[in-house]
């Protein structure tokens, strides 16, 4: 999961996405203060070794 934070004079907004390249596209779009973040969750099939 991909999420994006926004911030701006009173608020902070979560946008949430599937896939990276999804979270990729919003994130140009979006103006204002923000940072793109991947969730990992510890039971993922991908990091389990």
């Amino acid at each position: 999961m991909w999420i994006i934070t926004v911030y701006s004079k009173n608020n902070v907004n979560m946008f949430e996405f599937d896939t990276e390249k999804e979270a990729k596209e919003a994130f140009k779009k979006i103006q204002g203060p923000k940072f793109l973040t991947e969730m990992i969750y510890y039971n993922d099939e991908r990091f389990i070794v």
